[in-house]
């Protein structure tokens, strides 16, 4: 057995974390207040507070009234729009760079097309170089900045330093991303796997709704998954917990997947999958609805929810794809639920928004689970909203989790 102490860097360091943590999850409070939640005495959360005053971190704001002739308490703030962090997300074909303050709130933020397969080095400094410019043009100081969060499809080293597999995002493999970027524009660099960047933001924005375990489900182009557990995200041996998307669940003749493999749960599940499967049986006889409105639209410009629209009107062939979709996707979500036995399970992608197929699917996740388990299963209150705040949120909350020392 190891022993570690605390020196006195440590201690200032954790005592500066709490009163960011505890400003920002309950807003505003008093000198007296943030003492007494602390258990520290007054003169110590002063001298704490003046020190964090000084650095610009917190402001004071409006006087408490007071019904006694005693002192009256000043209410102390967070300095939200002092400093930002910014993010990079590197998705399938577009990169999102942005920057966010303290609070969450955007300060800008930017779409950049990307090519298939983009190479790492030149579109790093494509990045870096237009993030530097979008820093100057809305006036942001170079000081101001608390540190850069790289949010990157697939999956990374587990010191968040190498992008593994970005699964078709970046060429390469095993690519030192985070080192470049910090050699790139000057700032610290943190790394994490997108889904996981996605929870962090919900978590950081939803304050103190973090108690117990929630597993964060995203359909988008692909299927992923985070869990967090007492309000931090498990990461896994080898930083691939929650890879359900990657789920064999065919084990023979399945479709391949960009993962390397076949008859993943994303090859039959998500949306794109699903769009493809009802493309592959498109007929006048199999599914009238879907045919008609692909006569309308033109193959190319049919969309899942297209193949959604056609299945809650009766059209058979589509409703019996996404019935497949949605049972595989319910079967494995429902596998967490007995496994890590969640209080909560978020939803999180556009396809959430359409009421039929949220309705399927809610219907075969109550399918077979008992009542003891008491799971709420809800859609994001943030959903599409957060890949411009994802990875500037992880630079935020590193700096909130440091003290804000940088």
């Amino acid at each position: 057995m190891s022993y570690k102490g605390d020196n006195l860097m440590s201690v200032k360091r954790t005592n500066r974390s709490v009163v960011l943590r505890a400003l920002h999850e309950k807003g505003a409070m008093s000198r007296k207040r943030l003492a007494e939640s602390m258990n520290l005495t007054p003169a110590a959360i002063t001298k704490i507070v003046g020190e964090m005053i000084s650095d610009g971190l917190l402001c004071e704001g409006e006087m408490l009234p007071s019904g006694n002739a005693g002192r009256k308490e000043i209410l102390i703030e967070l300095n939200t729009h002092a400093f930002c962090g910014l993010g990079i997300l590197i998705h399938l074909r577009q990169a999102i760079l942005s920057a966010a303050w303290l609070d969450g709130s955007v300060a800008f933020s930017e779409e950049v097309p990307l090519p298939d397969m983009a190479p790492a080095e030149a579109t790093a400094r494509q990045l870096s170089k237009r993030l530097l410019a979008l820093l100057e043009e809305n006036g942001i100081a170079r000081e101001r900045v608390v540190g850069l969060g790289i949010a990157v499809r697939g999956i990374t080293s587990e010191d968040g330093r190498v992008v593994r597999n970005s699964f078709g995002a970046l060429a390469e493999t095993d690519y030192p991303l985070c080192a470049l970027f910090e050699e790139l524009t000057g700032f610290h660099c943190l790394m994490e796997n997108n889904v996981r960047s996605l929870l962090a933001a919900q978590m950081f924005l939803s304050r103190d709704e973090t108690a117990g375990a929630q597993f964060f489900l995203r359909c988008g182009t692909g299927i992923g998954a985070a869990l967090s557990i007492d309000g931090k995200i498990w990461h896994g041996v080898t930083a691939q917990c929650a890879e359900i998307g990657h789920i064999p669940v065919i084990r023979r003749g399945g479709k391949p997947c960009h993962c390397g493999k076949s008859g993943c749960l994303e090859t039959i599940a998500s949306p794109g999958s699903i769009r493809e499967d009802a493309l592959a049986i498109l007929s006048k006889e199999k599914t009238p609805l879907l045919w008609r409105i692909c006569r309308e639209k033109g193959e190319e410009n049919l969309s899942v929810f297209d193949v959604f629209t056609a299945a809650s009107n009766g059209d058979e062939g589509a409703a019996g794809i996404v019935d497949l979709a949605v049972q595989a996707l319910a079967s494995a979500v429902k596998a967490v639920i007995y496994l890590v036995d969640p209080g909560k399970i978020v939803l999180y992608g556009s396809v959430f928004e359409d009421a039929y197929y949220l309705s399927r699917l809610s219907s075969e996740l109550q399918e077979g689970v008992d009542a003891r388990h008491r799971v709420r299963i809800k859609k994001s209150i943030y959903n599409q909203q957060l890949e411009d705040r994802a990875a500037c949120l992880l630079a935020v909350q590193h700096f909130i989790d440091n003290g804000g020392i940088q």
